[in-house]
């Protein structure tokens, strides 16, 4: 891989992966089509790793006051078990404290509670997925999926759901299509919103709850790929792996402004087109180049 494509899959990735059409689709696409099938999934990682930092950019008051908040959430279930314990141990009653007292611990452990289906499923999936990337046609069937997805998506009426009102199980709903939506052309985003719309949520709402779920689960991967990162680099160079995360950090900044708009106006359907055509295609070119 030389840095020119490295530039292009940067390119790639910071539009796919927040304009619903699906990065990873995309990615196992093209590099089938420039025959760079020994770049490594390390790298497709990094990429989703320079779109997380365009997340935190945008929504950088609210990861902030989540990861506060997420902190206030353990020390104060720390706090109410050194309680439980001292009360047995005096055979006292304990002066609890109350865990979730606002809106935005909530949504902490709303996040938190999707990871936990996601990344069992991503962990689980992590062999059939480095497979199947390597392949045309699975990327083309999930990417007309996506296209179904967002038809729905588009004509699904918003909720009125926030944080207060979402429940735990909406969250695992959304953190168990997140996790299946890491399979090559299904759009994470656009399979999260629209699982966020189906539990009620409100439109904006559901976009960023779809936006901050993703920052534990592609944490989650670079974690998980670390071991195999150095064989993975040797056949793209460092150069590669940094200029593909700068251009996708500052492409997926612009497209997560744009897709705000998107969701708000119902234009997905536009994409759920793209999509359709761009599968149709990738599923064509499996049998033909076989």
């Amino acid at each position: 891989m030389n840095i020119l494509q490295a530039i292009f899959f940067g390119i790639l990735q910071g539009v796919a992966e927040f304009l619903p059409v699906s990065s990873s689709g995309h990615l196992a696409i093209f590099k089938q089509i420039f025959g760079l099938k020994n770049v490594g999934q390390s790298f497709d990682v990094f990429l989703h790793l320079g779109t997380l930092i365009a997340v935190f950019v945008v929504y950088w008051k609210d990861i902030a006051r989540l990861i506060y908040d997420g902190v206030c959430i353990i020390i104060d279930c720390i706090y109410n078990i050194r309680q439980f314990i001292l009360a047995k141990k005096h055979e006292a009653k304990p002066q609890y404290r109350r865990v979730i007292n606002t809106a935005y611990k909530r949504f902490a452990l709303l996040v938190i509670v999707s990871t936990i289906p996601t990344g069992i499923i991503g962990i689980l999936n992590q062999n059939l997925i480095e497979k199947v990337s390597n392949t045309l046609i699975v990327p083309g069937i999930c990417l007309i999926i996506t296209a179904l997805l967002l038809v729905i998506s588009d004509n699904f009426p918003s909720g009125q759901k926030t944080p207060k009102q979402t429940t735990y199980l909406n969250a695992t709903f959304m953190g168990v299509c997140q996790g299946i939506a890491t399979l090559p052309g299904l759009s994470r985003s656009g399979t999260t919103i629209t699982a966020g719309l189906v539990c009620g949520l409100r439109r904006d709402f559901a976009v960023k709850y779809s936006f901050i779920m993703s920052i534990p689960a592609i944490l989650g991967a670079v974690v998980v790929k670390i071991p195999k990162m150095k064989t993975d680099i040797a056949s793209a160079s460092v150069a590669c792996y940094l200029v593909g995360i700068v251009v996708s950090a500052v492409i997926g900044y612009i497209c997560i402004k744009t897709m705000l708009v998107i969701v708000r106006k119902k234009k997905l359907t536009y994409f759920s087109i793209y999509c359709g055509v761009v599968g149709m295609i990738a599923i064509i070119a499996s049998f033909v180049t076989k």
